[in-house]
C-alpha cells in the first residue's frame, strides 16, 4: 500500500492509529509519503520524542523537502540509494526523498522534487548574529510582523540550485520524460495561478515544475504548501491534512 499526504510541520498525530487506522494491516513495505514540510526542524526533546514514535510505527514515512525544513540538519545526513533513487535516512523507517529523483515503488514510478519559496517573510530575514536581532524581533513581533531567523528559522536552500534543476531534468530524460506519479512541495506555475487567484506569483522553482508538467507523461500529481485538501483538476491533488490511498 502507498498512501500521500500533506504538510505536518513537526506535528505527527495524524498517524496515530485512530486518525489512521489503515496502518494495522500494513508493514515497512508500505508507505507514506509526504508532500513536503515534513518538519524535521531541530534538535529538541519534543522533536525526538517524535521521530522515535515514528520509528515505532510498522510503516514507512518518506517525504519531499519543503521551506520549514532544517537544512543544515538535512546536509548532515549521509546520501544513499533506495528503490533506484538518492535519498537520507532520518530513522530506519523515515526517508527523505531527494530532489530530482525517480523511485520505484510498487512497481509504480515516482519523481520527486521539494522546496518551495516562503510566503511569510515579507518583513525580511534577520540574521542570527545581528547585535541588534533582539530589539528588531521585539519590533516585528508587536506589529505582527512576518519575519524569519537565518539558519533558525529560514535557510536558502529551501529553493533549489541549478544542478538540482539539471538532475531532474537528466533524470526525466533517463525515463523518456514518463512516470506514474509526481510528489512535490509547490505546484507549477499555472497550477499555482488556479489555486491562489493570482495571489502568488511565478518563481524559478514553480516555471521549472511548470516545464515538468508540460513535457512530462504522468498520471498524477501530488503536492501540498497551499494548505488546504482540494482536487484541482483529474491529474492535480492538493493536499494538507487528508491521507490518501493511491496503491
Amino acid at each position: 500500500m502507498i498512501f500521500v499526504t500533506g504538510d505536518c510541520h513537526g506535528e505527527y498525530g495524524r498517524f496515530s492509529v485512530r486518525g489512521f487506522p489503515q496502518q494495522k494491516e500494513m508493514d515497512r513495505t508500505d508507505l507514506v509519503i509526504l508532500a513536503g514540510d515534513f518538519g524535521y526542524w531541530d534538535r529538541s526533546p519534543e522533536q525526538k520524542y517524535w521521530l522515535d514514535w515514528l520509528e515505532q510505527k510498522d510503516f514507512t514515512v518518506g517525504f519531499v523537502d519543503g521551506n520549514h525544513e532544517n537544512y543544515d540538519m538535512l546536509a548532515e545526513l549521509p546520501v544513499e540509494s533506495w528503490n533506484g533513487g538518492k535519498v537520507q535516512f532520518v530513522r530506519e523507517n523515515v526517508i527523505h526523498l531527494m530532489r530530482g529523483q525517480m523511485y520505484r515503488i510498487q512497481g509504480k514510478r515516482f519523481f520527486t522534487f521539494g522546496g518551495a519559496r516562503s510566503h511569510d517573510i515579507r518583513d525580511g530575514i534577520l540574521e542570527r548574529d545581528d547585535p541588534d536581532l533582539r530589539r528588531k524581533v521585539q519590533a516585528l513581533e508587536k506589529k505582527g510582523g512576518l519575519y524569519r531567523i537565518n539558519h533558525l528559522s529560514w535557510w536558502k536552500e529551501e529553493m533549489p540550485d541549478m544542478a538540482e534543476y539539471e538532475e531532474g531534468r537528466q533524470c526525466m530524460e533517463r525515463y523518456g520524460w514518463a512516470c506514474d506519479y509526481i510528489i512535490s512541495h509547490c505546484a507549477p506555475s499555472s497550477i499555482q495561478a488556479v489555486l491562489s487567484l493570482g495571489e502568488y506569483k511565478p518563481d524559478e522553482l514553480t516555471k521549472y515544475l511548470e516545464e515538468i508538467h508540460r513535457k512530462c507523461h504522468y498520471r498524477t500529481w501530488f503536492f501540498g504548501h497551499y494548505h488546504r485538501d482540494e482536487q484541482v483538476d483529474e491529474r492535480h491533488r492538493l493536499l494538507y491534512h487528508e491521507i490518501l490511498r493511491i496503491v
